[in-house]
């Protein structure tokens, strides 16, 4: 695979999961009850609730800036992972599976993203001399 098509799947699932993670964000920072019912049913309490929607509204902020801020994008990245996994676990535990059927989408978003930022970005370490 080459730059250009690492580059547009990239951005491609950064756009999808910023905007379902802003959207999901903002309805949790204005107590919308699509999202804010839900949750609470799950069993977190209503401070955690706006906390994640800072959370996720922070998160998408930085992974949209380009070439800047990897680091930083790595916490992001796994922020929507274990966000997507507790969402997954909880849904499955109160709701049942098929509540189960987002998480399972966004985690396959998120996944193809990061894999493809990874081929973008790869890691590099720096050599410790001794």
């Amino acid at each position: 695979m080459n730059n250009k098509f690492s580059k547009t799947v990239y951005y491609a699932g950064a756009i999808l999961i910023s905007l379902w993670f802003g959207a999901s964000g903002i309805c949790e920072l204005t107590k919308n009850p699509v999202v804010w019912d839900i949750t609470v049913k799950l069993g977190y309490p209503p401070h955690f609730i706006y906390i994640l929607g800072i959370a996720k509204i922070s998160g998408i902020i930085l992974l949209l800036i380009p070439n800047r801020l990897l680091r930083l994008k790595e916490w992001v990245f796994a922020g929507i992972f274990f966000d997507i996994i507790f969402a997954f676990l909880s849904k499955m535990a109160v709701l049942g599976f098929p509540a189960t059927v987002d998480a399972i989408i966004a985690f396959t978003i998120i996944s193809v993203t990061y894999m493809q930022y990874r081929k973008l970005y790869p890691a590099i370490y720096a050599n410790s001399k001794r």
